[in-house]
């Protein structure tokens, strides 16, 4: 079941300001908290509760500045998604943030990786940097 704040939902909408964030997470609880701490800090949230899921917001048209991808995800898990990531030349340049308990190396070509547990400000940094 998903939380409040459904899955693929973008805040304010089309013509919110703000670059827009593809948010891959399965933990409804830890995406809504991300989403809420993005959103706060002006971006648009489209949410993805696995890869699967994500790949089709994409292809579907969503078009982030950035994505932040949790590696260990039902269906098709983080990896797995970055390989079809890159496989397709549409998304292969959209930068990858892995936010994930895993260290670095278990997500290869991420732009940067935020370790779980973080603080806010941790994920705010690397969301400026690479987004």
């Amino acid at each position: 079941m998903r939380s409040a704040s459904p899955a693929g939902r973008v805040a304010g909408g089309p013509d919110a300001p703000g670059k827009c964030i593809l948010l891959v997470e399965d933990d409804d609880i830890l995406r809504g908290a991300m989403q809420m701490v993005l959103e706060w800090e002006g971006y648009r949230v489209a949410c993805a509760g696995d890869g699967l899921e994500a790949l089709a917001r994409l292809r579907e048209g969503c078009r982030p500045s950035l994505i932040l991808l949790d590696v260990l995800l039902p269906v098709l898990d983080g990896v797995r998604f970055r390989q079809w990531q890159r496989r397709d030349p549409g998304l292969a340049k959209i930068p990858v943030v892995v936010v994930s308990a895993l260290d670095a190396f278990d997500c290869p070509e991420a732009a940067a990786h935020v370790r779980k547990p973080f603080a806010a400000e941790e994920l705010l940094e690397a969301v400026r940097r690479h987004g």
